[in-house]
């Protein structure tokens, strides 16, 4: 596995799957070894996350370099190794490795990653728009979802340095020698299209384990309550859920996570009692909130292309309700839960699964029926090694 970030040097989902599916993989006795970029997460500032501990066949390389700035700096820079090379080709000569899998791999050694291991079957797993959008996200100047490209007036918006090695054909060259691209939906397979971009792809949703929710974790009061779960950022859209529920007393908003957004949400949600930020929580507790939630709530105002939070909230059997932008309307039509356009249909669907308990456990059971098919560890991982037999058989014979 090669990632820019793996737990507990990590912010999010991306990072959460590749511990997950190296654990699941080292359970069936493959021996894993994951190589991720301990600089890139600790020029933010923050501290590491706690996180379960891995199994004992999987082994860690977190590279660290003089001048903690400095190797993810050349990297972003050049979509090259740079000072990482020398550390990543002595593992790479002493492992001769079977499968090499590509998750985020923007400041672990960019494009030059992919040429490691010639004979290895390769993937690479899509967890952001990196291949097509210099900030990953697809947020235009930080304000919308983006249509028509700005990429270089976009990058200084987002207080990113240009990368001008994407104006060259090296993307295209190393996309070519992967074996297969696994995105979690159809729509971000063809919007790499759509940009120019494409790939040997094949649609493999994430998985998310269906974790034991911890009893003493409920609402203490009570009273009903929808839940968001994600990094605080205003690409998440929180800022268009909060007028609903100033309006609404009688229901709760349940915000979970952090992020360089929060002072402004706290802010846009003054005094109201019924809006609680509850910062990070442990597996078991934040599965508790998404069993007792009256819904799970995504008013992402860009693409997002696999996210767990779904996976999550329906491994408890609780409807999601999201803004149907991107892959979300794809992921959620007919399958557990309910897809708005704006704010007033969004406060016509909280209205209905607040007062309609049948419906929403309706719309949970059929959440879970999708969990199971699509989203399971068991299905996911069986998906998995069959593709990565055939890709084996086919280069090796």
């Amino acid at each position: 596995m090669v990632t820019t970030f793996y737990p507990p040097y990590h912010f999010g989902g991306d990072a959460v799957y590749v511990q997950q599916l190296s654990n699941a993989l080292a359970e069936l006795g493959h021996d894993v070894q994951v190589v991720h970029c301990r600089d890139a997460f600790s020029i933010s500032g923050q501290s590491p996350r706690p996180c379960p501990s891995d199994h004992t066949a999987v082994q860690v390389h977190g590279l660290h370099g003089p001048g903690t700035w400095l190797s993810p700096l050349l990297t972003h820079q050049t979509g090259r190794l740079g000072i990482k090379r020398r550390a990543v080709d002595a593992l790479f000569q002493e492992q001769n490795f079977d499968v090499v899998h590509f998750h985020n791999i923007s400041l672990v050694g960019g494009l030059e990653a992919i040429e490691l291991a010639p004979d290895a079957v390769k993937l690479l797993t899509l967890h952001d728009y990196w291949l097509v959008c210099p900030t990953h996200v697809m947020f235009r100047h930080g304000e919308s979802a983006c249509t028509t490209p700005q990429c270089l007036r976009c990058q200084l918006k987002h207080g990113r340095p240009p990368q001008f090695w994407r104006s060259t054909a090296r993307i295209r060259r190393a996309v070519r020698q992967l074996d297969r691209v696994l995105a979690g939906s159809r729509f971000a397979v063809d919007l790499h299209r759509e940009r120019g971009l494409h790939l040997p792809a094949e649609v493999l949703p994430l998985f998310s384990p269906q974790v034991r929710a911890d009893p003493a974790a409920a609402n203490p009061d009570g009273r009903p309550y929808y839940l968001f779960v994600g990094r605080l950022v205003k690409l998440k859209g929180i800022q268009d859920l909060l007028p609903y529920f100033k309006a609404h007393p009688e229901v709760d908003l349940l915000i979970v996570g952090e992020g360089d957004y929060e002072a402004t949400l706290r802010k846009l949600a003054g005094d109201a009692a019924n809006i609680r930020f509850l910062g990070q929580r442990s597996g078991a507790q934040l599965h508790a909130l998404y069993r007792d939630a009256v819904a799970t709530l995504m008013p992402s105002l860009t693409y997002e292309i696999s996210p767990m939070v779904i996976a999550e909230s329906w491994s408890q059997a609780t409807p999601v309700v999201v803004r149907n932008i991107g892959a979300l309307g794809e992921i959620v039509n007919g399958s557990g839960g309910l897809c708005f356009n704006d704010s007033t249909q969004m406060g016509t669907q909280l209205n209905l699964l607040a007062a309609d308990p049948a419906e929403r456990d309706r719309l949970g059971r059929l959440g879970y029926s999708a969990w199971e098919r699509d989203w399971s560890p068991k299905n996911h991982i069986e998906r998995y090694l069959d593709l990565v037999g055939s890709l084996h058989r086919q280069r090796h014979g």
